[in-house]
C-alpha cells in the first residue's frame, strides 16, 4: 500500500538525486559543458577525463552523498524501511534528472552511497566487489556491473531478519546493467578501455 510518507519520501529524494554536480562543477570551473567531453556522462569517471582530479573526487564523493543523504533523512525524518526506497529514487534521480530532460549518469555511486547508508556492511562488501574485480580485470565498467549483481545477492545475506526489502537494489541493478550497454557490448568485443590507458 502506497503511504504519503512514501509519496513524499520518493519525491523529496528523487529531487535531491537529480542534482548534477559533475555538471555544475565543470561549468563552474569554466570547463564548458561536461556533456561535451568523453562519453558525455555527467559523472565522476567522465570530470576525470577534463584532467581535473579534484572535480572528479568532488563529483564522486556528491554523487555518492546524494544517496547517502536521501537515506540518511528519511531515516531520521520517517522510518527504516521506507530508507531503501529513498536511496532508489536519489538513484533513478541521478540516472534520469528531471533538471536535464532525463539524460543523466549511470548510477554506480549514487547506488553505492546508497548501500553504505543502508547497512555500512553491505556497502562496504559491495565495494570490495568493486575494487576485486577492478584489480583482476583492469576494467571500470566490468568492476560497476560485478559489484551492482553481487548487491541484491548480498542484501540477501545482510537483511535477514530485518524489515528492509531487497527489491529495489535488484531494480537498481538492473538499471545500472541498461546504462552500460555500451560497455557490455565493447567488453565482449575486447574494446573496452582498462583503468589508466589513455
Amino acid at each position: 500500500m502506497v503511504s504519503l510518507d512514501l509519496i513524499i519520501v520518493l519525491g523529496l529524494s528523487y529531487l535531491l538525486g537529480s542534482v548534477p554536480f559533475g555538471l555544475l562543477f565543470t561549468k563552474l570551473a569554466g570547463l564548458g559543458d561536461i556533456r561535451d567531453v568523453g562519453s558525455g556522462n555527467i559523472g565522476a569517471t567522465n570530470v576525470l577525463r577534463t584532467g581535473r582530479k579534484d572535480l572528479a573526487l568532488a563529483t564522486l564523493l556528491l554523487d555518492a552523498g546524494k544517496g547517502a543523504i536521501a537515506v540518511l533523512l528519511t531515516r531520521y525524518l520517517f522510518t527504516e524501511d521506507l530508507t531503501v526506497y529513498a536511496g532508489a529514487a536519489a538513484f533513478v534521480g541521478h540516472c534520469f534528472p528531471i533538471y536535464l530532460k532525463f539524460k543523466g549518469g549511470k548510477g554506480v555511486a549514487t547506488f553505492l552511497g546508497t548501500l553504505i547508508a543502508i547497512f555500512p556492511l553491505l556497502g562496504f562488501a559491495t565495494i570490495g566487489v568493486w575494487l576485486l574485480t577492478a584489480a583482476l580485470f583492469r576494467i571500470s565498467s566490468l568492476a560497476a556491473l560485478c559489484c551492482a549483481l553481487a548487491a541484491p545477492f548480498l542484501s540477501m545475506y545482510f537483511f535477514q531478519g530485518t524489515q528492509i526489502n531487497w527489491a529495489p537494489l535488484a531494480f537498481m541493478t538492473l538499471v545500472i546493467f541498461m546504462r552500460h550497454r555500451d560497455n557490455i557490448a565493447r567488453i565482449f568485443t575486447g574494446t573496452e578501455p582498462k583503468i589508466g590507458k589513455k
